[in-house]
């Protein structure tokens, strides 16, 4: 009896330990609740569209109100939602009817169809002066559907372990210096400051309950402490989101937080389980480190190669290649021929450069390859996904280098120099048991892709407090409100790739076929690679940085000065202009930036100049066999 006594008490422990094992933590209790609120409300706002008299201003503005007021409840969870299923996010707060899927994953998968809904394009639709009741409806009840995901088990069983937290809210602090103090994603302007206020009260409850339930691993007190103090600043902040400090709201607060978040995923050792921390490095101590994320291998084929003398020797004849007009048809022309060095490797002197026959122009602007790594997609209309694919289509290309792959192999392994050089890296490469055109492509993307690393005083300003004029504080602070140019160009490297740096925007700008703005570019961009209505005359995002350096500008170098470009984004674009462009994601509607604020805007970009150093040209190219390659001229001849 007392042993059956004694197993009962052992089997009685045993599920009362099982039980508390099974017990939602005060943060998952957290989640749970506020999803469910989030829940109720955009329920409730489903049922006042229903019942609303969209026809009458009163009634609109009302559901324009209820909107706004479910958007704050929505801001609460964006920290867990955006993190845990990003492709559910956009149906309940996507900030485009479609998008397709210009991601990293399109290395692997081709491009689809991606529908938007939610409360976003709710409100962006309720603006129409005739609002179909069942449209707005439809949008609504996608965002109902959406959030039950994420209280399913798959999204909530996540919640029992802190790693998922801390890369969510590296996310949040990224999102925090790249879009939700501008209008990217919130259609109302006066609502920025405000929703953003909410958000980083409600966050605070987070970090409070998840301390609690993971205390071997919490946030810590200077983190808390200097979270405190962000709140504090933005209460503090005027309600307009144009008069708000966004440089030293980003410099003293987000940044910090960033690199203490950032220490924690280190010291805790969390792991990830989300492709939103695909290209995100851990190591990384700053938003504006140039090490933040990578999208690009420039290595290539040299991939495993890390000894230092051995990478010094990849870019030693990575460098004569870029010179060497061997890797072109005829022998006159060279990488450098277009991508000129001491222009920012773009070209400077012609609104687009010359073809291989040497009689017409390119159809496209030549675009600068510093600061090329740092996006997913390559080229101006996306169609390459690696440095690699990108230099062999243009060393290959009829009407750019005109050479052909087993050409250009012969005529490099005819140099002694190069075929020494190539044949010691074979070891590197076990892969690859002789000597390949990617061989020489990667060397000479290895070899550009150096000028990427390099810092501006904005970055300084940002990693080293060091100072900047108050004329670019402006700037900047134009740039990311009044002027909304951080819509489309992302912190850190004003590009179009935006947190969590795996997605390529591409945009619609309406770019004239010249300053007369008679007609439109008949450049197709982006539907030449993926045909679909909204790619139609899109264009990547390219990144500001340098941009006072890498005239002209536009894909078809229209314009020649930045003022001449701020004056197009001014004026609202093509449509702006009185063009006709069915499809233009720029804003039609003039900026009215002042005379005083253009100029405060290029200031700005002149604090992204990056201080390069830029190396000489080689004396000489390596000797061939063939004496008739031995007359070919460093640089080429055009």
């Amino acid at each position: 009896m007392k042993k059956i006594r004694i197993l009962s008490v052992i089997v009685a422990l045993v599920i009362c330990s099982f039980t508390l094992e099974k017990q939602p933590t005060v943060y998952r209790k957290h989640y749970l609740h506020a999803v469910a609120e989030f829940e109720n409300a955009d329920r409730s706002l489903f049922d006042k569209i229903k019942n609303a008299d969209l026809a009458s201003p009163l009634g609109k503005a009302q559901i324009k109100k209820d909107i706004s007021n479910t958007r704050l409840k929505l801001k609460g969870i964006d920290i867990w939602l955006r993190y845990l299923e990003p492709v559910m996010y956009n149906k309940i707060n996507g900030p485009l009817p479609v998008e397709w899927e210009n991601e990293v994953f399109e290395k692997f998968e081709k491009p689809y169809r991606r529908e938007g809904a939610g409360l976003s394009l709710a409100e962006i639709y309720l603006g129409n002066s005739i609002v179909n009741k069942d449209t707005l409806l439809w949008l609504v009840d996608r965002s109902l559907a959406a959030i039950k995901t994420f209280q399913a088990d798959s999204i909530t069983g996540q919640l029992e372990t802190f790693d998922h937290f801390l890369l969510a809210n590296r996310l949040f602090l990224l999102n925090l210096a790249a879009v939700y103090t501008t209008t990217f994603e919130c259609p109302d302007p006066k609502n920025v400051i405000p929703e953003l206020r909410s958000m980083l009260a409600d966050i605070k409850g987070i970090y409070t309950d998840f301390n609690q339930s993971f205390p071997a691993t919490p946030f810590t007190k200077n983190y808390l402490d200097l979270y405190d103090r962000t709140i504090a600043f933005v209460n503090a902040q005027p309600a307009d989101h144009t008069q708000f400090d966004h440089y030293t709201f980003i410099k003293d607060y987000v940044n910090p937080l960033f690199a203490i978040n950032q220490k924690l995923i280190n010291t805790y050792n969390a792991i990830s389980k989300s492709y939103n921390d695909y290209t995100l490095n851990n190591d990384a101590p700053s938003i504006f480190d140039k090490q933040l994320y990578t999208p690009q291998n420039s290595k290539g084929i040299f991939s495993l190669v890390n000894d230092p003398e051995t990478l010094e020797e990849i870019k030693h004849v990575g460098k004569l290649l870029f010179y060497d007009p061997i890797l072109s048809g005829n022998n006159q022309r060279s990488c450098i021929s277009c991508h000129k060095s001491t222009q920012y490797f773009t070209d400077t002197t012609v609104q687009t450069s010359l073809q291989f026959n040497k009689k017409e122009s390119l159809p496209r602007n030549t675009p600068s390859l510093v600061n090329v790594i740092y996006n997913h997609l390559l080229m101006l209309d996306g169609k390459h996904i690696s440095l690699q694919a990108q230099g062999k289509a243009v060393m290959t290309n009829p009407i750019e280098m005109g050479g052909t792959e087993e050409d250009i192999l012969a005529k490099v392994l005819s140099c002694k120099e190069y075929k020494t050089v190539f044949k010691k890296f074979l070891k590197y490469t076990p892969e690859e048991n002789k000597i390949s055109f990617d061989h020489i492509v990667s060397a000479v993307t290895y070899y550009y892709s150096e000028f990427s690393n390099y810092y501006a005083p904005f970055d300084e300003a940002m990693n080293n407090n060091k100072p900047i004029s108050q004329e670019s504080i402006k700037g900047f602070n134009l740039f990311m409100g009044k002027a909304r140019c951080a819509t489309c160009h992302f912190v850190p490297q004003f590009n179009g790739v935006k947190p969590p740096y795996i997605s390529s925007e591409f945009e619609v700008l309406g770019v004239p076929a010249d300053t007369t703005y008679q007609k439109l570019s008949t450049d197709r961009g982006r539907y030449e690679i993926n045909p679909a209505d909204e790619t139609l005359n899109a264009f990547r995002t390219g990144s500001i940085r340098n941009a006072e350096y890498t005239k002209p500008y536009m894909h078809n170098g229209i314009f020649t000065t930045l003022e001449q470009v701020v004056e197009f984004y001014d004026a609202g674009g093509g449509i702006g202009k009185k063009l006709s462009v069915t499809n233009q994601t720029l804003s039609p509607d003039s900026l009215k930036l002042t005379a005083s604020e253009k100029k405060e805007l290029i200031s700005f970009m002149h604090s992204l100049n990056e201080k390069i150093i830029f190396q000489k040209p080689p004396e000489a190219l390596p000797a061939s066999s063939n004496k008739e390659l031995n007359n070919r001229k460093v640089g080429g001849e055009y």
